[in-house]
């Protein structure tokens, strides 16, 4: 089975934002979820980059656009990296495919009739990229509720494409196929916006030359919302591509409420003009509201720094924030205060405090040996039961396209799993002799219970996954969907590896603003004299052009051993940016190898290499000393390895 999903390709006018994550965490989580189902996934993002609003905010920066737009596209891919997003493409549409594509539908649809030349006069609105009659101003400005802004007056020569010719095959095709536009609400609302009445959409500009011009007529440059909705097929090598013959057409169009119409109506009257097929599901999920009530969003000011969220709490924190509290047909409500607690309650107290307290009583009562489980009660074939119940309810959720949803219901098996710890007592059953086959089935069945959500997870939390299967001792080769319908897929033997906490309970008044500090008095900068250590000296200023050189890097030990016939270096294996690589570092006297693996460390990662003891050791770990004494710096919360050291 095959399985094409997109996002809509974002404006890098500036930098994305929690409100813009949202969309492509969702993507990716349904992505993840039919990978592990076997299926034949492709999924695409990118960026929306032929607008004339990004003209203007880089002349207003006294750039060229697409050396500005370049900018901001690498913020985007890096804000992807740090939610662990696992796309399969990024178009840009100013990329030479993609220009192609659309010059090619554009002659296309002309010379059928299709698209014809007129003169267009409207009121336009530059931020939303959208023409609108007088009718539809509110005040005289622009009638979308997340703009309202001042609108120009435009008439100029202008291509116009057919809507209107398409407007009864559109409205039947919506009626024969309910499920096309999803959730209902979206769907009545475009009923209602096509009963009105389709006008002939202006499919081109003369007043700005930035985008794709037509091939026929080149003082023209084609509309945004012609050419970026083509992005779609033209990132599959429509019409003759591989890829386009393999995955076309997308299961699902996944974006906010705000442009489902152009997905629902103006995308699917071009692929009908075409005579491609259309998409299966146009699904239009809703905002993110800030605490004060309005839609998140760079026009409002009111977006957080993502890239600061995530080195906050990780990365898997803030994909199941967001995941869970956007309901089916609804807007979800942002608050930082909210993220906490649902980290604490739902993240470190439920399925956090479960994995701990089950390691913990294996590693106590068995050594961390996963024992072999004896005969089921009436207890574990309730609680199979419910897994099974859970497992198809969150599949029904995911296929609805309602993360939210299978969360709920993932929890309730989280829930039942902590009950089930405290109705078995474990703690009650290793003081009675008889009672040790009774145990070895309970401890057995938290490690299973372990893996399977842990399977569960991964869909939603990937890194979280990873960390439960390490701790219960488990290879990724037992990360297949299937296999959390199984029970006793543990065989008995395996060793628990118990680690630190899966979520630690945060409190928010770490992040706080400290009081001003009252000046420090005479007698306390005496006693800092008197206690004065002696350092070496500061070496001479540098530029911050000679700082920039340096590449800092998050590195995750991966292996250490000692370097042989040495006292001082080891070798260690580390994973940076996706790569191993090779260090040998000086600090064998301070650290045994065991004490460094799993850490993540600070490396110079654009060191040139350099032989010693005859092993290439590509880059340089970071470590304070001072009178014999050295540590080496490791990061307490895990970011990713490859991640910038600023």
């Amino acid at each position: 089975m095959k399985y094409y999903i997109t996002t809509p390709i974002f404006y890098p006018n500036s930098s994305p934002h929690i409100g813009t994550a949202y969309t492509t965490v969702a993507a990716d989580t349904l992505a993840r979820y039919h990978r592990l189902k076997g299926h034949d996934v492709y999924f695409l993002t990118g960026t929306d980059e032929n607008a004339q609003k990004i003209v203007r905010t880089a002349e207003s920066q006294g750039m060229d656009p697409l050396a500005y737009v370049d900018g901001v596209v690498d913020r985007f891919k890096a804000l992807w990296v740090e939610l662990d997003i696992t796309y399969d493409d990024f178009i840009r549409t100013t990329e030479d495919r993609h220009h192609k594509v659309v010059k090619k539908i554009f002659t296309k649809l002309y010379e059928q009739g299709d698209i014809y030349k007129s003169e267009y006069e409207g009121w336009y609105c530059t931020p939303c990229e959208t023409f609108w009659t007088e009718n539809k101003l509110i005040d005289g400005k622009c009638p979308n509720p997340d703009c309202g802004r001042d609108v120009e007056l435009l008439k100029e020569e202008s291509y116009f494409f057919k809507l209107s010719k398409y407007q009864d095959a559109l409205l039947g095709y919506i009626k024969d196929h309910p499920d096309f536009i999803q959730p209902a609400s979206r769907r009545n609302e475009m009923v209602k916006f096509i009963e009105g009445g389709l006008e002939d959409l202006c499919v081109s500009r003369t007043t700005f030359q930035w985008g794709i011009q037509v091939p026929f007529d080149p003082k023209h440059v084609v509309y945004v919302w012609l050419d970026a909705l083509i992005n779609y097929i033209s990132a599959l090598g429509y019409p003759d591509g591989e890829l386009y013959q393999r995955y076309w057409p997308a299961e699902v169009h996944l974006m906010g409420k705000d442009i489902v119409r152009f997905h629902a109506v103006i995308w699917p009257i071009i692929l009908m003009a075409l005579g491609v097929p259309l998409p299966k599901v146009v699904y239009g999920h809703g905002w993110y509201l800030s605490k004060e009530g309005g839609k998140i969003s760079k026009s409002r000011g009111n977006v957080q720094d993502s890239f600061e969220l995530i080195r906050r709490y990780g990365s898997d924190a803030i994909r199941y924030f967001l995941l869970r509290e956007m309901q089916v047909g609804t807007d979800g409500a942002y608050s930082e205060d909210a993220l906490v607690e649902r980290l604490n309650s739902d993240l470190a107290n439920d399925l956090g405090n479960f994995v701990s307290r089950s390691l913990a009583m294996i590693v106590k009562y068995r050594g961390g040996v996963i024992p072999k489980a004896g005969e089921p009660t009436e207890l574990e074939a309730e609680l199979r039961a419910l897994g099974n119940e859970v497992i198809a309810k969150v599949e029904e959720r995911l296929e609805a396209h309602d993360p939210a949803g299978a969360l709920e219901n993932l929890w309730r098996l989280v829930s039942r799993m902590n009950k089930y710890v405290d109705e078995t007592a474990p703690w009650t059953l290793a003081k009675q002799e008889d009672q040790q086959a009774r145990l070895d089935t309970v401890l057995h069945t938290f490690a299973e219970a372990i893996r399977i959500l842990g399977i569960l997870c991964a869909p939603f939390m990937p890194k979280l996954t990873a960390k439960m299967f390490q701790q219960c001792g488990v290879g990724e080769e037992m990360l297949a969907w299937e296999d959390a319908k199984r029970w006793d897929v543990l065989g008995e033997g395996i060793q628990v590896k118990r680690g630190e906490a899966l979520f630690p309970r945060i409190d928010m008044a770490q992040f706080s603003v400290e009081e001003e500090k009252a000046p420090v008095s005479e007698v306390e900068t005496q006693k800092i004299e008197e206690n004065k250590v002696e350092f070496e000296p500061i070496k001479e200023e540098i530029s911050i052009d000679d700082f920039a050189k340096i590449d800092l890097r998050v590195a995750k030990v991966l292996h250490a051993e000692k370097v042989e016939k040495t006292d001082k270096l080891l070798k260690l294996e580390i994973e940076v940016a996706g790569k191993p690589r090779t260090i040998v570092s000086g600090i064998a006297q301070h650290y045994a190898p065991e004490d460094l693996v799993g850490k993540h460390v600070v490396i110079v990662a654009n060191l040139k290499p350099a032989k010693l003891r005859g092993i290439t050791s590509e880059g340089m770990i970071l470590a304070a000393s001072h009178e014999g004494v050295l540590e080496v710096l490791t990061l307490d919360k895990e970011l990713p390895a490859g991640a910038r050291v600023k």
